[in-house]
C-alpha cells in the first residue's frame, strides 16, 4: 500500500499564511484595546491596563512586533486619558524594563509620551514626565533624537525659572555632535543653545569648546549650494526639468538604501531655523565670545561672517549696522598685517557707498599722515555717538581709550616711514604726547615686533631702523668675506705674474 506524504508549503504559501497569522493578531489586538478603552472609561483603568499587560507578554514572547508597539501606545494613552499621571509615569518605565523589549515599542511610546509634555500645563507634572521618559531613554541610540529633544524641553523649563547655571550643565549633558540620525540643522541648533547658555552664565572657556564643533564652512557650503540651485533655474526651464527628475530619481534611491541600512536622517524639530539664520546666531554668539576678551579683530570678522549673508545683505536695515560695526572693530583691533588688510578691505567695499563718514574715518587711517585725537572727536562725532553699543558704558570708556591708543600708533608708524632719526621732544611734538608717554608706547611697539628702534635717552634722539634678519645678515657677510678673499686672490695672481716678468 503506497504512503500519500503532504506537500511542504511553498516559500509564497509560508509568507500569505505569516501575513494572514499577523492581520489575526492585529485584529485581536486592536479589539482588546478597545475593550480595555471602554474598561477605562467605567473607572476599572487597573484591569483595563493589567489585560493589556498581558497581552502586551504574550505578543512580545511571539515576537509579534506591531502588536507589541500597538499596546504600549494603548497603555500609555489610556494612562493619559484617565489623567493618572503617576500610573503614566509608572507605566512608561515598567514597559521599557521588560525582557525582550522591542525597540520600536519603546520608540513609539516615548514618542506618544512626549505629545503629553508638550500639551501639559501642569509644571510639576510636565517636569516629572520629563525626567521619567529621560530616565527611559538614557543610554539608548534608537531614541537617542528624543532625549535630545526633551533635554532642551527641560533646559527651557529651568531657564524660565532663572537657574541658567543648572540649564547650562543639563544641556551639556547630551553630546549631540554623535547623533548620527539627527538633521544638520538641528545639531547646529542645539550645540548654538549650549553655547548661548554658557555665554549666559560666564563660562567663556567652555563656551569656546563647545563653539568649536561647529564648522563654519558649512554655513559657506551652503550659501554656494544655494547660489549653485539658484543659477541652475535661471540656466532654464526644460534643462531644470529634466536635472529636476534627475535630482528625484537620486533622492528615492539614496531614501530607499538609508532606510534598507537603518541610517535615515529624521527631519529636524519644527521650529529648527534654516542655515542663514544659524550662521547667524553662530557668529553673534562668536561676538559675545570675542568680546569677553577684548579681541577686537576676530569680532570684526565675525561682523563681516554675518553681513556677507544673502538675507542680510538684501536689507539695508541689517547690514549697514553690521558694517559699521565691523568698521570701527577693525579701526580698534591692534595694528598690524591682518588689521591694515582688513581696514583696507572694508574701505574698498561698496557698501562703504553708503556709509560715508565711516569711509572717510577709515581712509584716514590708511593714509599716511598724523593724526590728531581732538581733530577726529570733532570730524567724526556723529559717528562715535551713533554707536553707543561700541562707545556707551563701561565698555565703551575702555574701548575709547583703545581707539586713541591706535591714534598713537599710526602715528608713530607715520614718523618710522618718514624718519630715520628724531629727537625725543620732536616725537613727542609728533604724537601730541609728553616726551614720557611717547617713550612708552614706542617701547612697547619695539617690544611687540611692530617697529625697529633705538633711543638714546642722554642724546635724546631715537634711531629707526629696518628689521634685519639674521640668516639674510650672516649671508651678507659670507658674501662680503668671499668677494674680499677674491680680490685678494686677483691681487696674488698679479704679484706673482710681474715677479715672473721681472725675473726674465
Amino acid at each position: 500500500m503506497a504512503v500519500v506524504t503532504a506537500a511542504e508549503p511553498s516559500a509564497a504559501q509560508r509568507k500569505a499564511d505569516a501575513a494572514r497569522k499577523a492581520a489575526e493578531a492585529m485584529e485581536e489586538t486592536e479589539k482588546a484595546i478597545g475593550a480595555a478603552r471602554e474598561q477605562a472609561r467605567a473607572g476599572a483603568l487597573q484591569d483595563a491596563l493589567t489585560s493589556l499587560l498581558a497581552l502586551e507578554k504574550k505578543h512580545r514572547l511571539a515576537g509579534e512586533s506591531p502588536c507589541v508597539r500597538a499596546l504600549a501606545v494603548a497603555v500609555v494613552r489610556l494612562c493619559h486619558e484617565a489623567g493618572d499621571w503617576p500610573a503614566l509615569c509608572e507605566h512608561v518605565v515598567l514597559l521599557s524594563k521588560r525582557r525582550a523589549q522591542v525597540k520600536a515599542a519603546v520608540s513609539d511610546m516615548v514618542k506618544e509620551a512626549m505629545l503629553y509634555v508638550e500639551a501639559q500645563q501642569d509644571m510639576d507634572k510636565k517636569i516629572k514626565l520629563i525626567e521619567t521618559l529621560n530616565d527611559v531613554t538614557e543610554g539608548k541610540i534608537y531614541v537617542e533624537i528624543e532625549r535630545a529633544r526633551l533635554v532642551r524641553q527641560l533646559v527651557r523649563i529651568r531657564e524660565g525659572q532663572g537657574k541658567i547655571k543648572e540649564a547650562a550643565e543639563i544641556l551639556q549633558t547630551v553630546a549631540v555632535e554623535t547623533f548620527g540620525a539627527m538633521h544638520k540643522r538641528e545639531k547646529i541648533a542645539f550645540i548654538l543653545e549650549q553655547v548661548r547658555l554658557c555665554l549666559d552664565h560666564k563660562d567663556f572657556m567652555r563656551a569656546q569648546i563647545l563653539a568649536k564643533k561647529i564648522n563654519p564652512n558649512t554655513f559657506a557650503r551652503a550659501e554656494k549650494a544655494a547660489k549653485k540651485e539658484a543659477a541652475k533655474k535661471e540656466a532654464g526651464k526644460e534643462g531644470g526639468e529634466a536635472k529636476e527628475g534627475e535630482d528625484e530619481q537620486k533622492a528615492k534611491k539614496k531614501a530607499s538604501m538609508g532606510t534598507a541600512g537603518d541610517a535615515v536622517v529624521h527631519e529636524a524639530v519644527e521650529g529648527t531655523p534654516d542655515l542663514e539664520a544659524l550662521k547667524v546666531i553662530y557668529y553673534e554668539h562668536m561676538t559675545r565670545y570675542h568680546a569677553s576678551n577684548g579681541d577686537y579683530l576676530e569680532m570684526c570678522r565675525c561682523y563681516l561672517a554675518v553681513y556677507e549673508t544673502p538675507t542680510v545683505a538684501a536689507d539695508p536695515l541689517r547690514w549697514k549696522p553690521l558694517l559699521q560695526s565691523a568698521a570701527w572693530y577693525a579701526l580698534l583691533a591692534p595694528n598690524g598685517p591682518e588689521q591694515a588688510d582688513l581696514v583696507r578691505r572694508l574701505h574698498g567695499d561698496k557698501g562703504m557707498d553708503e556709509l560715508p563718514g565711516h569711509k572717510a574715518l577709515l581712509k584716514t587711517f590708511i593714509t599716511k599722515e598724523i593724526i590728531h585725537w581732538s581733530a577726529l572727536q570733532s570730524t567724526h562725532r556723529a559717528e562715535i555717538e551713533a554707536a553707543p553699543a561700541i562707545f556707551g558704558g563701561a565698555a565703551g570708556v575702555k574701548r575709547l581709550e583703545d581707539l586713541r591708543l591706535r591714534i598713537v600708533e599710526h602715528n608713530v608708524l607715520v614718523v618710522v616711514a618718514y624718519y630715520s632719526h628724531v629727537t625725543l621732544a620732536r616725537l613727542a611734538e609728533l604724537l601730541s604726547l609728553d616726551a614720557a608717554e611717547a617713550e612708552k608706547h614706542l617701547s612697547e611697539m619695539v617690544v611687540a615686533g611692530r617697529v625697529r628702534a633705538k633711543i638714546d635717552r642722554p642724546a635724546g634722539t631715537v634711531a629707526f631702523g629696518a628689521a634685519r634678519d639674521p640668516a639674510r645678515t650672516l649671508s651678507k657677510w659670507a658674501s662680503s668675506i668671499e668677494k674680499l678673499l677674491h680680490v685678494v686672490d686677483r691681487a696674488c695672481q698679479q704679484i706673482e705674474k710681474e715677479r715672473s716678468l721681472v725675473s726674465l
